[in-house]
């Protein structure tokens, strides 16, 4: 497993890193509507150091954590991995009690085991959207993950865009050239709930049959693989990271069709944390209004209503499309990846 650990405050780490962080603007510094007086001192009087695992990129990673550290003077030490990698990681340490991590940052936080996790009340709550709220407030939603189909604009014609996935398995033009994540178990859920059971079925063994996908492992390697070329259309992968190539030049863009599925980079405290104050002011910091508005910088989607996307009229792109929030718990998520996997096998 691949853990990288950062000290943001350690300019050695930073160097080693190859990164460059850019400096916090005042107008941030000045807002910091989420640093309530009570929880910052509740949090100060843990110490001075919290502890964070998180999937998102160092690029993207990095400068939000730099963000809270200058507003708050608590240092961030920041453990990358895969999902996989942080929840196998989770349950060894659970495992041996051991208190190492304070906040996890990932797409996989409602498939942990929930007694692994506090419930949690924040004060920015109110200004998020709902559905990207647990339930029982074990976790809250940081990003939106909308699933959508993507093309490279150098090989696929926008004008000739499918308008439905029946239509996009008539393509056979396209056959050899097309990919889709082997892990989009919540896209297949979203084709199940919308259709049936019966008609996805069929339409995601036309797709497989008719357009022969690669399938592949990692979300944003396929996003960049659209945009070089690589692939000429990914049957499905996460808008935000498509929006990511495109605002670094990359020759791609996306479209929505129904069903879009959606589900939330989650944000949870660990029940043994060591800072738990200071992991509550950090999840309040990033479902924040400027931690969200960081965010969208690199096109991901944020969970608040009055923040803009990147560009600004990426919502409105959705149309009427239906969509359709998932949110496995860990038994569901076994399910749904083994009917994925069987119904992704080349034909």
């Amino acid at each position: 497993m691949d853990f990288q650990r950062r000290d943001l405050l350690k300019g050695a780490a930073l160097g080693a890193a190859g990164l460059t962080l850019a400096p916090v603007s005042s107008a941030f510094a000045q807002a910091n509507s989420w640093m309530t007086p009570d929880l910052l001192a509740a949090a100060k009087a843990e110490g001075n150091e919290i502890i964070v695992y998180g999937s998102m990129n160092e690029q993207e990673a990095l400068p939000l954590w730099k963000a809270f550290e200058s507003a708050t003077g608590i240092r961030v030490q920041f453990v990358r991995s895969s999902d996989t990698g942080l929840m196998s990681r989770i349950v060894l340490e659970a495992r041996a009690q051991q208190k190492s991590w304070d906040l996890v940052v990932t797409t996989a936080v409602s498939k942990l085991p929930q007694d692994f996790l506090q419930v949690l009340d924040l004060p920015e709550a109110k200004n998020i959207d709902p559905v990207a709220i647990d339930p029982k407030k074990k976790w809250y939603g940081v990003y939106s993950n909308y699933n959508s189909p993507a093309f490279n604009t150098k090989f696929v014609d926008k004008a000739t865009l499918p308008k439905t996935y029946e239509e996009m398995a008539t393509r056979k033009d396209w056959a050899g050239k097309v990919a889709i994540d082997g892990n989009d178990s919540q896209w297949v859920y979203a084709m199940f709930t919308h259709f049936g059971e019966a008609k996805a079925r069929k339409i995601i063994s036309d797709l497989v049959a008719n357009l022969k996908p690669t399938v592949v492992d990692g979300h944003l390697a396929l996003a960049r693989s659209v945009g070089l070329g690589e692939y000429w259309v990914a049957i499905n992968n996460y808008t935000n990271l498509t929006i990511n190539v495109m605002l670094k030049g990359g020759d791609t863009d996306w479209w929505a069709m129904e069903p879009v599925g959606l589900f939330f980079g989650q944000a949870g405290i660990n029940v043994r944390a060591p800072h738990p104050k200071m992991a509550q002011l950090a999840t309040n910091f990033l479902v924040s209004k400027e931690a969200q508005t960081l965010l969208t910088e690199a096109g991901r989607l944020p969970v608040r209503p009055d923040v803009n996307a990147n560009p600004p009229d990426t919502m409105k792109r959705f149309g009427a499309n239906k969509v359709i929030p998932v949110n496995f718990s860990p038994e569901d998520e076994k399910k749904w990846q083994k009917i994925t996997t069987e119904l992704l096998k080349p034909r």
